[in-house]
């Protein structure tokens, strides 16, 4: 997440200075852009890692589940 803090910041700066140097405003606009997008994209990738952990800690944790409940019809049917 400091990765997409950082990025942010680069985007802010050239819109900043943007607003103080007219003759390069748009190619210090457009870079602004870029940064956004790469933050963007860090962003994305971030969430899907968490999305990928978080459904296999489930399917782990719904296997044990189902384990323990089949040894306990198990055990009640004996």
């Amino acid at each position: 997440m400091e990765k997409v803090q950082r990025l942010r910041a680069m985007g802010s700066l050239c819109r900043q200075q943007a607003a103080y140097n007219s003759m390069n405003k748009w190619k210090l606009l457009a870079e602004a852009e870029y940064w956004d997008h790469l933050a963007d994209l860090e962003l994305s990738s971030y969430f899907q890692q968490c999305n990928a952990t978080g459904s296999d800690e489930m399917e782990r944790s719904q296997a044990i589940t189902n384990s323990n409940e089949a040894g306990q019809k198990t055990i009640s049917a004996a």
